[in-house]
This record gives C-alpha cells, structure tokens and sequence, in this order.
C-alpha cells in the first residue's frame, strides 16, 4: 500500500466475537503490515486478549463502546443504539476517522445503521449487497444478495455499474462481462423492469461487456463474471447455493463411508478432495459488500473463523485501495453523460 488508512472494526459482532475478530485481525495485520484499525467494543475485555497478538496489537487502537447489537435485535431498535460497537464504528466512518467498516454482526442492523449514518453516494437510489462465489470459469460477483427485495429498472442499472467496479477492484478483471438474472435468455422473457434494464445496459457505456440475460444455471458456469438481480431473487440464490454446497460435501462424507472399499477410495482420492475443498471453502468468499454508501462497508459471516473474517478485512482493504467509491461515481456520470440512467434522481447525481 502506498498510503496508511484506517478501517474501523466491530469487535463484538459475530458468533465467536471477539475472540475470532482478534484472530482475524492478527492475521491481516500480517498480511498488510501497513494497515492500521480503529477496534471498537468492550475496552476492558479486549485489552488483555490484544496484548497476546503481537501484530494486531501494533496495528489497533481501541475505542470503548460498551453495548452490543444482538443477532436478533430489530434495525429500527439498533438505531437507538447509539453506544453500541457496531454503530460507534459506523460512526467513525461517516466522520472520516476511517475509511471503511467490517462487522460480522446483525446484517440487517449493519445495512439499516449504515444507510441512516454513512448514506448513500449521490445518484444511487438504494445500496445494495453483493459476494464473489465460485464458479467452473473463475468467481463471481452477484448482486444484490438481500437489501433490496423489490427493485426497479434504475435500481438494475445501477447495481450493473457497481458490480462493474466491484470485479475489477476485487477480483482485478480489466472489463468484466455483466449479466441479468432472468427466467429465460430469450429478449422478450421477465417482466417489464428487467427488460427496460436490459434495453438500458444495450445503449450505454457498459454494452460492450453486457451479454444479455443469464438464468439460474449460468451462476455456477461462470457464463458473466458479474450477475445482477433483485435482492429477494439474489438471497433466494445465494441461501439455495449455500445448501447445495453443503448437500455435496454431507453426500460425500455419507458415500467414503459407507464401506471399507469406499474408505480405500477415499484415501487414493484425497489428494483430489482436498483441492476441491480449497476452491470451494466459504471463508475465501467471506465478505459480502454494501455497495453504493459513502464509505466502504464489509459484512462478515457471523459464524466465520479467524481465516475467514481476515479474508473479510481483505475485501475491505481492496476496496479502498482501488477507490472503489471514486469509481462508482466515475461510472454514474459515464452513464448520465450518455443519457442511459433512467427515471429518478439524475440532477442529484450531476
């Protein structure tokens, strides 16, 4: 890294909060030794288990904030919260005190509290949430994962720009192909948003990568290197992608198992298996961003391990490093420069 930065991190937020969020940050702190980290929770408690992590403790200064967002808490009850690690921590990120936030706490308390206090960039109408997920050709970006369950044209359009800078900053691709999630390839399937979203993306700056409609089986081929949807159909995806993963690996256990030649088989297959494994363990995919908000937010799995959360402090790094904010908006005035943004809010945007 060129220049120092500052991310701001929810010490207790999570499953295993904050043993695994200390761990993680141990591991980061190794990996970017220029990073520095705003951790924000029970000063008390973290303090003496700092004091083990060599790195992390070099790298972290600690703000108390003696609350804590439950996993069950609603979002308008965790606006209230104003002494709450999670929200003293957005809080720092809407001051400028840090460039970008990670926490593996409540979600939808985490999107609630970042759109009242961060905001959104100008000229986006709604955040949205968006992962990297294997694929046979490479990862993945998909978007949006579950902020927004209903969504218009617009809102479309503008997850296909952020999805766009999202693939190149993080994934490093120079010109990622966009697709949009529908029941069919064909033109004339989906309703009347998709379609006019489609018909948007074909006039603007973004046609040369756009290839058209992609459905259900095209997120596991890799046939785009970024997929857009709504966040009901995207959640819906991702949830039923997660199971299928899990359905595979339990089957598996099941079959070497089953017998003594199926354990003879196993173990000539490991070497195989174990590969398979790498490429498919979730904490590499650990991470999912809230796109289009005025500072970097990373939502961590709650149940992830130390691996997986520092994966998630990687994204965040990436993010601010390639100005991923900057670009967005870059790509926004690409768009209304060219006439192709439709409907809403292109004055606040200009």
């Amino acid at each position: 890294m060129s220049e120092r930065f500052t991310l701001a991190i929810d010490a207790m937020g999570g499953d295993r909060a904050p043993e695994i969020v200390l761990r993680g940050l141990e591991l980061a702190a190794e990996r970017h030794p220029g990073a520095r980290f705003l951790l924000v929770g029970d000063e008390p408690r973290l303090r003496p288990m700092l004091a083990g992590l060599r790195r992390a403790a070099a790298a972290c200064t600690i703000r108390h904030a003696p609350d804590v967002i439950g996993n069950d808490l609603k979002p308008t009850a965790a606006l209230r919260m104003r002494g709450a690690s999670m929200r003293v921590a957005i809080d720092a990120v809407a001051a400028g005190e840090a460039e970008g936030v990670v926490s593996a706490g409540n979600t939808g308390a985490l999107l609630a509290l970042a759109k009242v206090v961060v905001k959104t960039l100008p000229g986006i109408d709604r955040p949205a949430m968006a992962a990297i997920g294997p694929s046979a050709r490479g990862d993945v970006v998909m978007l949006d994962l579950g902020a927004n369950v209903t969504c218009d044209a617009r809102n479309l359009v503008e997850f296909a720009v952020m999805g766009d800078v999202f693939a190149r900053a993080v994934l490093g691709l120079p010109s990622p192909s966009i697709g949009l999630l529908n029941v069919g390839a064909e033109e004339l399937k989906g309703d009347d948003r998709v379609r006019e979203a489609a018909e948007v993306l074909r006039a603007s700056p973004l046609a040369a990568q756009f290839r058209g409609f992609v459905e259900g089986h095209d997120l596991t081929a890799g046939t785009t290197d970024v997929i857009v949807t709504d966040g009901f159909t995207g959640n819906v995806a991702l949830k039923t992608a997660e199971g299928a993963l899990k359905l595979v690996g339990d089957l598996l256990r099941m079959v070497f198992r089953s017998s003594l030649a199926a354990r003879l088989a196993y173990l000539l297959a490991r070497p195989a298996l174990e590969r398979l494994r790498e490429w498919l363990d979730p904490r590499r995919y650990n991470g999912a961003v809230m796109l289009g908000l005025n500072g970097v937010v990373v939502k961590s799995h709650g149940g992830t391990d130390a691996e997986g959360f520092a994966h998630a402090v990687d994204v965040a790094m990436d993010m601010v490093i390639h100005r991923f904010n900057d670009r967005i908006r870059e790509g926004l005035a690409a768009l209304i420069a060219a006439g192709a943004l439709p409907g809403r809010r292109l004055a606040a945007a200009q």
